[in-house]
């Protein structure tokens, strides 16, 4: 039987697997990485932005500081990418569920409109930040108010803060962040998460030390191909999906793909999501509580649609860019240009439950629905020209992905299972991927310091 042998395998080619390859061999360890489709990257994906020379828009994993999220920057240093700091200028729109459309300056919201409104957002955002600093950052289940929170939802959280707006308000907050509704997800992994991201204001903002601050101009992607070009020619097999892992009794790990394809490691690191966990076939089985993470965990559903223009035209109104809808399908939308390369987009983000209905139409359909409402929200201020280029990208149809950013909890999983569960390796198979992370999970950053954690396990015990 035909097999290739090296000390490490890696199943996926994200920045959290790439990370651990590139330290695992400048160890001196010889690793291969296996990946499913035929790329490297994971949800880093940077696309040529329209016909011109240059240019490119992120369709997957898009912002990082300078500050904070200090893993994920060195790399964005070290393979020179470019920074573009994100546009937090100009009048922005709120849409409201019947369509109608209040327009404010960016950094005031919409507050000075409703008082009432204001005060309980206040409110919602205090509850958010008390229940944050009091949590434990590394074993949330371990906090005081663990069980209580668990118990319940996130809308019930915000809910109990302010009855009359929480449960819409909670919505909006895991919409944007995890792709998901706020009743299908555990107050105490939402308190959780915002406290890996350093609090509600970092985690929201996208100005310095926001988590939205700094695009790429060369594109995300190009982190995870610098990383990729860092390991020994031959290493990475591209378009090989991972079948299977048993462990044989000579102390080795068989690692099968589903076009047959074996290889042989002593140890196995799966940089897959948890959710996905399913997919692949372990010898012996995991255990119990490594099961039932994977059975109880989902990926939320997020779609980009990026419309690019020939000119500036929101600039030259005096427009951000930004619109936050309750209407939908376009919850929100960003500025994405890149003036340097002449590069004119925004990007609209569809996701949770107004994404999952606009994803039955056909494709005609959903661009003529995101177009309607784009024009509908940014023509009460100026007129609004034809895109000479749309991207859409769906992640939940991706084969491999299902769904992004970050696999989420419903009630209840994080203290029966613990948060040590996904971490632990099961013999000598680790586990890594940004929900892994401590600080920035869900993010790049945390991608890569799970990718580190995974190669010193590692690296550790191969040394002995």
């Amino acid at each position: 039987m035909n097999y290739t042998m090296a000390d490490v395998v890696i199943v996926g080619a994200g920045l959290s697997g790439l990370q651990a390859a590139v330290n695992i061999q400048a160890a001196g360890f010889t690793c291969l990485v296996l990946e499913a489709t035929d790329r490297v990257g994971g949800k880093t994906l940077s696309i040529k932005s329209s016909s011109k020379q240059a240019g490119i828009n992120d369709a997957g994993a898009m912002w990082v500081n300078d500050s904070n999220q200090s893993e994920i920057w060195k790399l964005f240093d070290k393979f020179n990418v470019g920074a573009v700091v994100q546009r937090t200028t100009g009048t922005s729109f709120r849409q409201a569920e019947d369509g109608s459309t209040i327009s404010h300056p960016y950094h005031k919201g919409t507050s000075g409109r409703d008082d009432d409104r204001a005060n309980e957002m206040r409110r919602i955002y205090w509850a958010i930040h008390e229940a944050v600093e009091t949590s434990d950052l590394e074993h949330p289940e371990t906090s005081a108010d663990a069980q209580k929170l668990d118990t319940m939802t996130f809308a019930g959280f915000c809910q109990e803060a302010s009855p009359n707006i929480g449960t819409e308000i909670a919505s909006v907050v895991t919409a944007a962040l995890l792709g998901v509704e706020a009743h299908e997800v555990s107050a105490l992994f939402i308190v959780n998460y915002i406290k890996s991201g350093y609090g509600i204001r970092v985690i929201t903002s996208d100005e310095k030390d926001g988590a939205q601050y700094i695009r790429a101009r060369r594109g995300m992607q190009a982190i995870s191909e610098g990383l990729a070009n860092e390991l020994t020619q031959g290493s990475i097999y591209l378009s090989t999906a991972v079948e299977s892992i048993q462990e044989k009794g000579d102390g080795l790990y068989e690692v099968r793909s589903t076009a047959g394809m074996i290889f042989k490691a002593k140890h196995v690191v799966v940089s897959i999501p948890t959710s996905l966990y399913h997919t692949i076939q372990f010898t012996p089985p995991l255990p119990e509580n490594k099961q039932k993470l994977g059975e109880s965990t989902a990926l939320g559903y997020y779609s980009k649609v990026a419309l690019v223009f020939e000119e500036p035209w929101w600039h030259t109104a005096g427009l951000s860019g930004v619109m936050t809808s309750y209407k939908g399908p376009v919850s929100f939308s960003r500025d994405t240009s890149v003036p340097e390369d002449d590069q004119w987009s925004i990007t609209c983000f569809i996701v949770g439950d107004m994404g999952r209905a606009w994803n039955k139409y056909s494709k005609a359909e959903r661009q003529e629905a995101v177009l309607e409402q784009f024009n509908s929200v940014f023509s009460t201020a100026t007129a609004v020209p034809k895109p000479i280029t749309i991207h859409e990208q769906i992640w939940s149809e991706e084969p491999y992905f299902l769904g992004a950013p970050s696999p989420v909890m419903g009630p209840g999983v994080l203290t029966s299972l613990g948060s040590d569960v996904l971490r632990k390796p099961v013999g000598n198979i680790h586990f890594v991927g940004t929900e892994t992370s401590v600080v920035w999970k869900g993010y790049m950053d945390g991608a890569v310091r799970s990718g580190q954690r995974g190669a010193e396990e590692v690296i550790t015990s191969l040394r002995g």
